[in-house]
């Protein structure tokens, strides 16, 4: 069986067609979403947009892979060590890079759960359960800045040595936030880094958003915004495709994403409560 990510669109009955206003896109039968996430997560999200009764046109803009920086060795010795105090991990996939860079991935486990592990939301605290990590605190906010307010109202004056494992494209605000505390020393590794990837499906992309094919957008991350565009500008078409983003519905996962996305002209008119790819499917939903 060949997997629904190998196809660039989801296929759809020869009935339904596409009609192009000048404002809006619709179809006889259901609104058509683009989706952008990375060919690893794109299954599974085109099956839930579905589920809401979307029709998808989905292209990764974005891939996975796996680094090892300068820092990585210190913060394992350092865990290993009982040195650390607090280990931040910003999302899932951090989880995966960091345990398949490690020899002894059973004994790392048992010195996580001796000490605080922070996840920064729950698709993340699902993710470290899985491999048997016990998750101490998430914040109310799955965001960096959720993460600081919650540790700086529990760790006090005390000194705190802190580890972040992140992607190289992670929001810097977390680090900000936690260095600029006299209470903590923050170490950070990265164990992964964002690339856009190039097989022709990002071109069709574009070239169906031109057509007016596509009613909603779901941006997940800024770095797949960034790319979004790099492949507009690679095809001479940023300017239209800010326009023609302006004439539907944007949804942006977070408040960064969606400042990316503001930066580049772009109105962003969806932005969930809660920062998973289900409840900003769940309120694209209520919008179209």
């Amino acid at each position: 069986m060949v997997a629904i990510s190998s196809f660039y669109t989801t296929r759809v009955p020869k009935t339904t067609r596409h009609f192009t206003s000048q404002s809006k896109t619709t179809t006889m039968n259901r609104p058509v979403v683009a989706i952008m996430r990375p060919d690893m997560h794109l299954d599974s999200s085109i099956e839930l947009a579905r589920s809401r009764g979307f029709d998808v046109v989905a292209a990764p803009m974005i891939e996975l892979e796996s680094c090892h920086d300068d820092r990585f060795d210190g913060f394992v010795e350092r865990v290993l060590a009982h040195e650390s105090d607090i280990v931040i991990f910003t999302s899932a996939n951090g989880i995966a890079f960091t345990l398949q860079k490690i020899a002894d991935v059973s004994g790392f486990i048992s010195a996580l759960n001796e000490m605080c592990v922070v996840a920064i939301g729950s698709k993340t605290k699902k993710a470290l359960e899985k491999q048997n990590i016990d998750v101490n605190m998430m914040p109310d906010s799955f965001s960096s800045e959720g993460i600081a307010e919650m540790l700086a109202e529990i760790v006090g004056d005390v000194p705190w040595v802190i580890e972040v494992v992140r992607s190289a494209h992670g929001d810097p605000a977390l680090i900000t936030a936690l260095s600029g505390r006299g209470a903590f020393e923050v170490h950070e590794t990265v164990v992964y880094r964002l690339v856009l990837p190039d097989d022709g499906r990002q071109q069709r992309l574009i070239k169906d958003v031109l057509a007016g094919r596509i009613d909603a957008f779901a941006f997940t991350s800024a770095m797949t915004v960034h790319n979004f565009m790099k492949v507009a500008r690679k095809m001479d078409s940023e300017s239209r495709i800010v326009d023609m983003l302006n004439e539907r519905i944007v949804a942006a996962i977070g408040p960064p994403t969606a400042e990316t996305l503001q930066n580049y002209g772009v109105k962003v008119r969806v932005t969930p409560e809660r920062f998973t790819f289900s409840d900003m499917i769940d309120a694209l939903e209520r919008c179209v």
